[in-house]
This record gives structure tokens, sequence and C-alpha cells, in this order.
């Protein structure tokens, strides 16, 4: 008999011992469980804890592709989902599993929604969080773009590329964070000028543990110090002597791909393609004037 089919024998004989229990997996692999019953919870290997003082909205809940929603609450608390990490972003986009259980025989549970959440809002010691169904991807547009960038994400299935061989990552630690947010990284090899220019970095260790950042611009101070600008800040402090790791960048244009990749097999754009103002381009005004392409 299915854990589902035990619940529906359950609640068919009048008398019910069930609660709501959710698990929260963040997209570093950290798992959380919450129930709203007074004593703890186990199975599938988490344990689902009480003292949160997390609840959960109606559950609605549809036909068609309409989004199915709902909203969670709890407190915030050390031990679980702390102010900090909401801060940070550890929670965004984490994926969300909540089961109706029956807490005098855990094996019996059936899932009542898989999501994942949306905004978090914070204040008064809880906090609130909505719950986004799988349809919600549904929502999204999706297909291929033609455009003479390459539309492939460097390391990707479309790319090819293996980020985790040499030369296409540098590790160092941070000697120096400015007033700007940019920060000073002391290498452990040399690279080439602007090699981690729009690559990414990814904080191994401190206040900021697992957090990361697109590279705006990377700037050789010396042999192996980079001065790195991120796009955006992150959303928890940086700190002299954290180490961090750099991902190399890539710019999209087909002269890149061929030259610091050797990768133009993979080239997912089309470089080729005319541009905007084609239509109206006369002849004396084309670059190239050998029947060719306009580039």
């Amino acid at each position: 008999m299915s854990g589902a089919e035990a619940l529906a024998e359950h609640l068919g004989g009048g008398c019910s011992t069930v609660a709501r229990c959710w698990e929260v997996q963040r997209k570093d692999g950290t798992r959380f469980g919450f129930t709203d019953h007074d004593l703890d919870l186990e199975f599938d290997g988490l344990v689902f804890r009480a003292e949160t003082g997390m609840s959960a909205a109606a559950l609605q809940q549809g036909t068609g592709l309409a989004v199915d929603n709902s909203e969670a609450v709890g407190a915030l608390s050390d031990g679980a989902v702390t102010e900090a990490d909401i801060a940070a972003g550890r929670f965004d986009g984490a994926r969300v599993t909540a089961w109706l259980v029956n807490w005098s025989d855990v094996t019996a549970r059936k899932v009542l929604f898989r999501g994942s959440l949306g905004e978090i809002t914070r204040s008064g010691g809880a906090f609130s969080a909505e719950l986004r169904g799988l349809t919600e991807w549904l929502n999204r547009p999706v297909g291929r773009v033609f455009q003479a960038p390459c539309s492939a994400v460097l390391g990707g299935t479309g790319c090819g590329v293996d980020l985790s061989r040499a030369g296409m990552w540098g590790e160092g630690v941070i000697s120096e964070v400015r007033d700007t947010g940019a920060i000073v990284l002391e290498l452990e090899a040399e690279f080439e000028p602007d090699w981690f220019q729009r690559g990414r970095l990814n904080v191994l260790d401190g206040e900021a543990h697992g957090l990361w950042g697109a590279i705006k611009r990377d700037t050789s101070l010396n042999a192996t110090a980079r001065l790195i600008e991120l796009w955006e800040p992150l959303r928890a402090r940086l700190g002299v002597g954290d180490r961090a790791k750099l991902i190399v960048g890539c710019d999209k244009r087909f002269e890149t791909c061929r030259a610091k990749f050797d990768n133009l097999v993979n080239f997912q754009g089309f470089p080729d393609i005319p541009q905007e103002e084609w239509v109206m381009i006369h002849p004396t005004m084309a670059r190239s004037l050998g029947g060719g392409s306009l580039r």
C-alpha cells in the first residue's frame, strides 16, 4: 500500500491525526524541514521541526495552466531560517515540497504541493514566503533566439566548454575590499588581462560563503593581483582573508569563441545575420563592397 493510499484509509476512518510538513531545499543543497505539528516528525532522512511556528495559508490549485500558489509563514531563528540568510538571497528560488502526514504513522503521507519560494518578506522576528507552483515555469518564454551573439551559457550543455579544466578558473584570497564594493583578489596563478571579465565570482568561505556574483570588470594590478568589480554587490559582507574562485568569462562573440576557447564548432549565435538597419543601407554606405556579408 502506498503512502497516499494509507493516508486515504486513515482519513476514511473518521478520526484523523494529520499535520502538514514542508521541505525547503536551497540551491546550495541545504535542506530544512518544518511542520505545524507540536512535535518534530522525521522521514526521507529529514527532521521536520515543530518549534519554528511554521504554518501555511490555504493552497489554491486548479486545472489548466493557472499558477498554483499559497503562502507560508514562520519564525526567524538561528537554527532554521535567519534574517541574514534571507537578506543574502540564500533562499531565493528554493524548492518547496508540502505533505499532508499522519503524524502517528509518517509513512502514511501525500504530497500536496511542489514548487518554489517566491517573494520573501520579514519583520517582527517572523518571515512570510510566497509559494509558487510548478506551472509558474510555463509562463516564461522559451525557444531559440536568432541573434549575432552566442545564446549558450558558458560551460552549459549547448556550449561544451569544460570549466573544470586548468585555465578556466582561478582561486585566491581577498586582500582588499574597497568602498565602491570592488575587491582585490590575490590569485595563485597568472592569467591574461580581462580573462575573467563577464565571468563569475564564487565566494568559498566567510560571511558570504556560497554566494556568487557576475563580474563586470577584471583589471590586472600585477602578475597575480586582480581588481574585480561586480555588476551587482553581493548581499552579504566580503572580508579580507576570504577565499574566492573566479570563473572565466565570455562576451558571446564569434571571435572570442574561436580564439579564447577554440570552441567554434559549438557556437550558438548567427554572426552573419543582417543588422536591423540592413534594408536601409545604400551600397556606398557599406563597409565592404565585395558582395559578401555587411559585417
